[in-house]
């Protein structure tokens, strides 16, 4: 498909900034299949979901891994350089988007601090490199937190040294497992009383893994979607979790996926027949129209960028004219946008 299919223009004050507090009280447009967009709250949400529904969230933890450091020179003081930890690559190894990265060359060193630094190992297209450091393991994990802040979206406007609201803000309910380098946006709106009022509503909940990675920034340059490469993302659901999700639609039950990394690591663990089997490693799909879904009913998720392969991701889900739609009424609705933005509810298309 054109990727111009999935643009659309969008006030610049609708992008939220930070996340409605309490963290419930943002707004949720609820989008149905065949029926009227409805105006809510995501307190609503418990009673838009049905005793049998099974909620399906990622766990992953965001790590503060936007680094500013100096390119090294022996005799002074080299090039501002900062570097966008998104995936480990392997023992004390990152893969990193770095800027500017056309001051960086094979070889070159990074001092991050005068203990920590890495050395440019690869360079590749739209300024990735791999970066080793000089430490691995715990050490590099501790060295990362110290020295690091949060990667937030670069439409959510920062200084360089951010938010220390951000810590928290940026962080879901569930983050139980460090890796991610964004974080899944529609968790944010869990609160323990939401979670309270879900389970009272007769709702269990699946917890899964996607670390997600600054790729899900990056826009897509190509004309067309069959040309568009997406980053490979680590993830994990366990044997429990599936048996969870697979006894949930064996008697009929909706599987509700909170976000689309949620959905995208269901769709990645599914065989042809919907069963879903226990899964660890690294994931690349990539959904446009046109896809069959296998896994869920409902899809909780924020508003999304133009041209984004999220964007794509939901329009495939609900149908495109349709979320072209929703986009309308949110944007004359008022409603705020992205990570700190509010939420949707879709009703998968059939």
């Amino acid at each position: 498909m054109r990727v111009s299919d999935f643009d659309f223009d969008l006030p610049p004050e609708l992008i939220a900034q930070a996340p409605a507090s309490p963290r419930d009280s943002a707004r949720l447009l609820h989008v149905p299949q065949g029926k009227e967009f409805a105006d809510l709250t995501i307190t609503d949400l418990p009673g838009l979901l049905k005793p049998d529904d099974l909620l399906v969230v990622n766990d992953t933890k965001v790590i503060p891994t936007r680094l500013t450091g100096r390119k090294h020179r022996a005799n002074g003081e080299g090039a501002r350089i900062e570097a966008t930890l998104h995936k480990a690559d392997g023992l004390g190894t990152w893969r990193a988007f770095a800027r500017p990265a056309k001051k960086l060359a094979l070889g070159d060193n990074i001092d991050f601090a005068d203990d920590f630094s890495a050395e440019v190992l690869e360079k590749y297209d739209g300024g990735e490199v791999v970066l080793r450091f000089n430490t691995s393991g715990p050490a590099l994990m501790k060295a990362i937190h110290e020295h690091g802040i949060m990667p937030l979206p670069p439409y959510i406007k920062r200084d360089r040294q951010g938010m220390v609201t951000d810590i928290d803000d940026y962080q879901t309910l569930f983050a139980a497992r460090e890796g991610a380098v964004a974080a899944p946006t529609a968790s944010l709106h869990f609160t323990p009383r939401l979670i309270s009022a879900i389970e009272a509503r007769g709702v269990k909940t699946a917890h899964l893994t996607l670390h997600v990675g600054a790729g899900t920034f990056l826009p897509v340059r190509t004309d067309n979607t069959d040309d568009h490469v997406m980053h490979a993302e680590w993830g994990e659901l366990s044997q429990p979790s599936a048996d969870l999700i697979n006894a949930t639609r064996a008697k009929g039950g909706r599987i509700v996926a909170a976000g689309t990394t949620a959905l995208r690591l269901l769709e990645s663990a599914a065989d042809e027949n919907g069963t879903v089997h226990p899964f660890s490693g690294d994931t690349d799909i990539f959904i446009t129209p046109g896809y069959r879904f296998r896994t869920a009913d409902v899809l909780l998720s924020n508003f999304h960028l133009p041209k984004s392969t999220l964007f794509m991701l939901v329009s495939a889900f609900t149908g495109l004219e349709r979320m072209q739609q929703a986009y309308a009424h949110a944007k004359e609705m008022g409603y705020r946008f992205y990570s700190y933005g509010d939420a949707t509810l879709l009703e998968r298309t059939e």
